[in-house]
């Protein structure tokens, strides 16, 4: 292939412009010709092959087939197929194909994201039963009663913290299992889990019937916090503005902007709860957050013991691709930001962090939170999530962790096998949830394992 005298080069160079000519013949509707040049392009093909295969190597055969391509591709010329129209023609052929993948692109973009938001009716089905049964079964609201006695564990410092903020009653348990039976002391674990008023019933029914190898579970609901309103959280104050309920919720806005930016997940209270942790746990003085779509794979204890060096949060970088950095995430166009963030900054994963709650009170780092969001009324300093806001507060108060601690990619991508096995934390960020029909099925084994499908309530909901 690297001689231009090689017969595989010269047959390779007559199909790549023959099946141009045999295109553009057909648009002249010189259909006869077009038959012709498609016949020798197969024939080309098949002695190709061949020769690949070690059937019949590239012979004197060859030369005539070639010979006979040359007076073909001779003779396109003489219909004036010349290298301009052809240039021309191609050029439209490709804008029009470009324009036909964008649109299906996006398309499969806007039902990956509808099908990513479902809840599967295995899950619906846990909620209701779950739900039915706090309300019908006195005996699970006594065993919270006679837990009393924990509310003091859930202010002891000396024990280890874990916060969790979902709306899903299986991934939360995923998290809580996967954490207590890796865990060397799990009795000295607990667990802070938040979720919404529709989803509080089923979840406090399914943690008091259901024990985590003598982890402490409580969980409250995010309504309780009185003081979350749009007086103090401007995230809440924007939905009152009518444009963010058009630009969230009714698909208004530029329509250049890809549907996963506007999606109203990222508005939810629960999503930005993370921006309040000192103020829903004012007791605590180090947490661990982690995100409801990771399993834990290694004891988290020693995460406790790690010198964050003055710094409010411990977190792993994704600088490793350019993708990574601040640039791909911040409006670099915009004064604001091009003056106070340099746009090689690294970037770092929310769903793992440490997080020591005095330096982040000393700080004010919900204070500047709060500055970066009403700045951002407008949507012009970045379009999606919650990362943007926290790569800005939290600008110069991150401690670097080892990578190994929390290993990213399960729900979107190949992840090397190595940092699987050695990873504390795996991550299923991306659309591919594990509880999801399309998660990927190469990672949902290492999931469904914290997951008891003999318990009678999931036997009823699952094995349908």
């Amino acid at each position: 292939m690297l001689s231009a005298h090689s017969y595989t080069r010269q047959l390779v160079d007559q199909i790549f412009l023959a099946k141009a000519f045999v295109v553009i013949s057909k648009e002249n509707k010189n259909l006869q010709f077009a038959t012709q040049l498609s016949s020798q392009i197969r024939y080309l093909q098949v002695l190709l092959s061949r020769a690949a295969a070690g059937v019949t190597p590239l012979t004197s055969e060859v030369e005539t087939a070639i010979h006979d391509m040359a007076l073909l591709l001779y003779q396109a010329q003489q219909f004036n197929y010349d290298s301009a129209t052809m240039i021309m023609k191609m050029k439209g052929q490709i804008q029009s194909l470009e324009g036909k993948m964008k649109f299906e692109s996006e398309k499969s973009t806007k039902y990956g994201q509808i099908a990513a938001e479902e809840l599967p009716k295995s899950l619906y089905c846990l909620g209701v039963r779950l739900t039915m049964e706090w309300f019908k079964n006195s005996n699970l609201h006594r065993k919270l009663s006679e837990g009393k006695h924990t509310l003091e564990k859930l202010r002891d410092n000396s024990l280890y913290h874990y916060c969790i903020f979902s709306d899903n009653i299986l991934a939360a348990s995923v998290v809580v299992n996967s954490t207590a039976m890796n865990s060397k002391l799990p009795d000295l674990i607990v667990f802070h889990l938040v979720t919404d008023e529709v989803n509080y019933p089923p979840m406090k029914a399914w943690f008091s019937m259901n024990s985590f190898r003598g982890a402490t579970v409580e969980v409250q609901k995010v309504e309780d916090c009185s003081w979350l309103n749009a007086s103090y959280v401007p995230v809440l104050k924007q939905l009152q503005n009518l444009d963010t309920k058009n630009f969230y919720f009714s698909g208004g806005g530029d329509g250049k902007i890809p549907i996963k930016f506007r999606n109203p997940k990222y508005l939810s209270m629960l999503n930005h709860l993370r921006f309040y942790i000192p103020e829903v746990f004012p007791a605590l003085k180090k947490v661990v957050f982690l995100d409801d779509d990771v399993i834990v794979q290694k004891d988290l204890t020693e995460l406790f013991t790690i010198n964050l060096n003055g710094n409010v949060m411990g977190a792993v970088e994704t600088c490793t691709e350019t993708f990574h950095r601040f640039h791909k995430y911040l409006n670099y166009s915009h004064p604001l930001i091009r003056a106070h963030f340099d746009p090689d900054a690294c970037g770092w994963a929310f769903g793992m962090n440490v997080i020591d709650l005095r330096e982040w009170r000393n700080k004010n780092v919900t204070g500047i939170y709060h500055y970066w969001q009403e700045r951002n009324a407008d949507h012009t300093l970045w379009k999606l999530g919650s990362l943007p806001p926290g790569l800005l507060a939290f600008y110069g108060l991150i401690e670097t962790l080892d990578p190994k601690w929390h290993v990213l990619g399960l729900g979107y991508t190949n992840v090397d096998p190595s940092a699987i096995r050695n990873g504390a934390v795996l991550h299923y960020n991306g659309n591919m949830k594990p509880w999801l029909k399309l998660g990927m099925e190469k990672y949902r084994g290492l999931w469904d394992k914290y997951v008891d499908y003999s318990h009678p309530l999931l036997q009823q909901c699952f094995m349908h």
